[in-house]
C-alpha cells in the first residue's frame, strides 16, 4: 500500500507534475528548432549554429527582488515572469549580446500550481518577444526553509554576441558624447523592498496622475529593450555604451559602462519623473540623492552615442531622452555627476 509520508511532510510530487502540465504548453511555444529536448528532460538542449566568426556566450543570472511579495500579496503571478526573463536579458544586451535560451527557478513553502503555472506562462511570452527559448527549469516546495506562503523565482540567460561587437566600446568614448535614456515601465525590479514599506497602508487602487492604479503601477513588468537597441543599430548609429538601470539606480549602475577618465553628467531636469516615483519619493521619505541611487526614476536604459546623431536618433525613437553627456574626469572626482535644478 502507497503512503503519503512526503506529502504529510510538505512536499506534494502531485501538485508539482500539476504544475507542469498547466505550463507545458507555453514551455514549449518558446522552442525553435535548435532546441533538441523536450520538456521533462534532464538538461535542456540547445544546438549552436550559425555562429559569428569569434563567437563568445554570455550568461546572466538574476531575481525580481522582493517585487514577488508584493505579487503574492495581490495575486498577480504572470507579470513577475515577464520581470525575471527582461531583467536577465537587459543584462546581457548591455554587453550586446542576443539570448540562446532561458533557465528559470520557481521555489515555494507550498506548490500552487496555477501560481506557478501563471509566473511560467509569463516567462514563456517575454522569451518569445525577446526570441529566446525557455529550455528548462526547477520547481522546488521547501517548507521550513521557506516561510509559510513565500514564494521566490530566479532565472539564468545565456546569449551569444561576435566577439568584435562587444560592448562598451571604452576606447571610442569621449568628453560631448550623449547620453540617451530609455523609458522605464515603472520601478522594474528593484527598490522594492523600500516601496513596499513606502506603500504600506496605501489604497492600492488609487489612481496616479497618469492614470494608472497603485497596483498596476507596481507591477508593471520590467521593460525589455532589444526593440529600441536593434532599430538604434539598423539605422547606421554606433552604440558606444549601456547601462541597465537596475539596483543601485544611476549612481551605481552608468559608471560601469565608462573608462577612468571619462564620468557622466546627468541633468535630473532632462525628463519627467513619473507620478509613481514621485509619490514614492514623497511617501518614503527618501531624498532626492538618494533616490538616484535606489530607483529608476522613469529611465530603464542609459546609452552613450556620438553627439552628432543626437536629433536623428530622437527621430527615430521619440521616447528616447537625451538625459546628459560625457565629461573629462580625473582620479580624483567622481565617475558620476547629477546635476539638480537649483532650489529655490
Amino acid at each position: 500500500m502507497m503512503t503519503n509520508a512526503y506529502r504529510e511532510a510538505g512536499v506534494d510530487i502531485d501538485a508539482g507534475n500539476r504544475a507542469v502540465e498547466l505550463m507545458k504548453g507555453a514551455v514549449r511555444s518558446t522552442f525553435t528548432p535548435n532546441v533538441l529536448a523536450d520538456v521533462g528532460s534532464f538538461g535542456g538542449l540547445f544546438a549552436l549554429t550559425g555562429l559569428p566568426a569569434q563567437p563568445v556566450l554570455v550568461g546572466s543570472i538574476d531575481g525580481v527582488g522582493t517585487k514577488v511579495k508584493l505579487a503574492a500579496e495581490l495575486g498577480r503571478w504572470q507579470g513577475i515572469g515577464r520581470d525575471l526573463v527582461n531583467h536577465c536579458v537587459n543584462d546581457i544586451l548591455v554587453q550586446n549580446a542576443r539570448p540562446l535560451f532561458f533557465l528559470d527557478y520557481v521555489a515555494s513553502s507550498k506548490l500552487d500550481p496555477q501560481a506557478v503555472a501563471e509566473v511560467v506562462t509569463g516567462m514563456a511570452e517575454a522569451c518569445r518577444a525577446a526570441r529566446c527559448a525557455l529550455i528548462g527549469g526547477e520547481t522546488a516546495e521547501m517548507p521550513g526553509v521557506y516561510a509559510e506562503g513565500a514564494f521566490d523565482v530566479a532565472g539564468a540567460v545565456v546569449g551569444l554576441v561576435d566577439r568584435a561587437s562587444l560592448l562598451p566600446r571604452q576606447e571610442e568614448m569621449e568628453a560631448g558624447d550623449i547620453l540617451v535614456g530609455l523609458p522605464s515601465s515603472g520601478p522594474h525590479t528593484n527598490g522594492y523592498s523600500l516601496i513596499r514599506r513606502a506603500v504600506g497602508g496605501q489604497d492600492m487602487h488609487q489612481v496616479l496622475a497618469d492614470g494608472q492604479t497603485l497596483a498596476d503601477a507596481l507591477l508593471a513588468p520590467h521593460r525589455c529593450y532589444i526593440a529600441e537597441v536593434e532599430a538604434i543599430q539598423a539605422g547606421g548609429y554606433a552604440i558606444k555604451g549601456m547601462a541597465h538601470i537596475t539596483g543601485g539606480g544611476f549612481v551605481e549602475n552608468v559608471p560601469r559602462m565608462l573608462p577612468a577618465n571619462l564620468a557622466a553628467r546627468i541633468v535630473t531636469k532632462s525628463w519627467a519623473i513619473p507620478p509613481l516615483f514621485q509619490q514614492l519619493i514623497r511617501w518614503s521619505g527618501i531624498s532626492r540623492e538618494e533616490a538616484y541611487r535606489v530607483f529608476n526614476l522613469g529611465i530603464g536604459m542609459v546609452l552613450v552615442l556620438d553627439a552628432s546623431c543626437a536629433e536623428a536618433l530622437l527621430d527615430l525613437l521619440p521616447e528616447a531622452t537625451v538625459i546628459g553627456r560625457l565629461i573629462a574626469r580625473t582620479a580624483d572626482e567622481p565617475p558620476i555627476q547629477i546635476i539638480f535644478p537649483e532650489k529655490p
